[in-house]
């Protein structure tokens, strides 16, 4: 990979000075590229995205260490305004339409992006369903002309085929324009056959990343979000036994 659109190295994030939410994260974003952040609730895949976007004193938390670069260059002094100014967008977690303007008034222009809006243009933002508000988030995101789109976790309370649908449009757009995404996902199966690229997170730390179609295959990834607790702790535990022998195999 050529200098990736955004580098995030050793990211350690801290809520209300106590609580360690990442402890670790190294990943990267090249340019034309759809990357995945996997795993489950409480990994950290939205601290991650907040800290990328410059969102985290909102909350109470803040970078402890590690440093994050967008197109070259260091974040550490940027605002969330700047961010965007710059061509990085973030669409949050839970979608925040301003559920008292229409469709219309969330969105202004991007009828050609998601046909279905403009049936419902004139509809508050409130009545939509989960599906139109995530529409309505990411089309208003798009107003921006963000080079970098970060989601967070988009197809979150939204009917199958609607994610579906969120996915295959995202896949158009990073097709035909070109633009970057970073997509923190709990349903892995979808975002690994869009993405390119995926990372897993674990209790704040990267715990495997490679290729999307490789990581598609692999036993660890299909039970993680498909399997028994039971089938997950087994697979686990082959990896740490092979990981084990392997570092055995590397000192002998």
């Amino acid at each position: 990979m050529d200098r990736p659109l955004l580098e995030v190295r050793e990211l350690e994030v801290i809520y209300d000075k106590a609580i360690l939410a990442v402890r670790d994260v190294t990943l990267a974003v090249g340019a034309g590229e759809i990357v995945a952040i996997l795993g489950a609730n409480g990994a950290g895949k939205s601290t991650t995205l907040k800290a990328i976007s410059g969102v985290l004193a909102a909350e109470r938390g803040e970078r402890t260490r590690g440093s994050i670069a967008f197109n070259g260059l260091s974040t550490a002094k940027a605002g969330t305004a700047d961010l965007v100014r710059q061509g990085l967008v973030h669409v949050l977690e839970g979608r925040h339409c301003f559920p008292h303007l229409t469709i219309e008034e969330n969105l202004v222009r991007i009828y050609g992006y998601f046909p279905k809006l403009r049936d419902k243009r004139k509809l508050p933002a409130a009545f939509a369903s989960g599906g139109e508000q995530q529409m309505t988030a990411i089309g208003r995101a798009l107003i921006a002309n963000p080079r970098l789109l970060l989601l967070d976790e988009p197809t979150m309370g939204i009917a199958p085929l609607v994610a579906r649908e969120i996915f295959a449009f995202l896949g158009r757009l990073n097709q035909d324009e070109g633009l970057s995404i970073l997509v923190a996902e709990k349903s892995s199966a979808l975002a690994l056959r869009y993405a390119h690229r995926a990372y897993v997170l674990e209790t704040g730390r990267v715990a495997l990343s490679g290729q999307a179609a490789e990581l598609r295959e692999r036993d660890d990834i299909k039970h993680f979000y498909l399997g028994s607790r039971a089938e997950l702790d087994g697979v686990r535990s082959k990896r740490r036994r092979r990981e084990n022998s392997a570092s055995l195999e590397r000192t002998v």
